[in-house]
């Protein structure tokens, strides 16, 4: 025993003295930590600055001092957004859009990435690189096209169109995600199903989308944020004459900024800016572990 307990403490002395030298001798660690914290720093200063220069108004952001906190925390600013400047419209169009929206993607997208992953018929692979080769078509390259096909259904200037381009807009990349993770789940369970009677239709919304919450979670959130910050799609999609009572959040922010040239109130853009940016943050938040487990599904099997 004394033996034993004697071989147990030399390893653990001996790993303690190895662990150690590995840290003293890998710089990396303090080079990693650096650049982290230089990317947060990045990443979150400006918008850090945004929410302060939104209580501040034009002489204090640019002639007073532009980094120092406002001198009083009034949310005037905000409410001449969301009034004043018809943010709130905007936002309320936003939310609409994108809810619906991101409905029907995520029910064709996960309806389509089902197929595609757990049935084998002829032209299977041929539809799935069909959609793959969505996310290597740039946008631009489509818009008049785009913009010659809602005009010939009629839906320009409509929700209905905006939120159709956004769905076809979407489905590449959310196919593209969910036949991978459709994939990693057991065929075991679908066949047990399958052998009590239960139907296509059945297997999929009572025991798919289930077990497979976590990555339609995760493509769901991807979707909100690319939806919710499009600029592109609703500026060619609503651009005729009082379209403008239609128009998404984007185009609203951008419009504050253009229309009113070299005497724009700053602080009620930056208010604007900070209301966009408020949704995701929340929206991230609360998802977040959600976000992370379908990321990670499927790594390990």
């Amino acid at each position: 025993m004394t033996d034993v307990a004697t071989t147990r403490a030399a390893a653990t002395k001996k790993s303690a003295r190895t662990t150690g030298k590995q840290r003293r001798i890998n710089p990396l660690n303090g080079v990693a930590h650096v650049s982290l914290f230089l990317w947060a720093l990045a990443t979150a200063g400006p918008l850090i600055w945004v929410v302060l220069a939104s209580f501040k108004n034009n002489t204090e952001i640019f002639l007073g001092k532009p980094f120092a906190l406002p001198e009083s925390f009034s949310f005037k600013t905000y409410a001449d957004a969301w009034s004043e400047a018809h943010i709130g419209q905007y936002f309320l169009n936003s939310v609409f859009v994108v809810a619906v929206s991101t409905a029907g993607t995520m029910l064709l997208g996960s309806m389509a990435a089902y197929v595609l992953a757990r049935y084998k018929f002829p032209g299977n692979r041929a539809i799935y690189y069909l959609f793959v080769s969505g996310l290597a078509f740039p946008t631009f390259m489509a818009l008049a096209p785009l913009f010659g096909i809602v005009q010939s259904l009629g839906l320009l200037n409509t929700f209905t169109g905006l939120i159709l381009v956004y769905i076809a807009y979407s489905l590449s990349f959310t196919v593209f995600f969910l036949v991978a993770f459709f994939k990693t789940l057991p065929h075991e369970i679908d066949e047990a199903a399958l052998v009590d009677g239960a139907g296509h239709l059945r297997r999929f919304f009572q025991i798919m989308m289930p077990m497979a919450k976590s990555g339609l979670i995760s493509i769901t959130i991807f979707n909100i944020v690319g939806q919710w910050n499009q600029y592109l799609l609703p500026v060619v999609i609503m651009q005729g004459a009082g379209a403008d009572s239609k128009w998404v959040l984007t185009q609203g922010i951008a419009n504050i900024s253009t229309s009113a040239g070299y005497h724009a109130e700053w602080s009620t853009l930056f208010a604007a800016l900070t209301l966009s940016i408020l949704p995701m943050i929340v929206v991230y938040a609360i998802f977040q572990r959600q976000i992370q487990a379908g990321l990670t599904a499927g790594a390990v099997k």
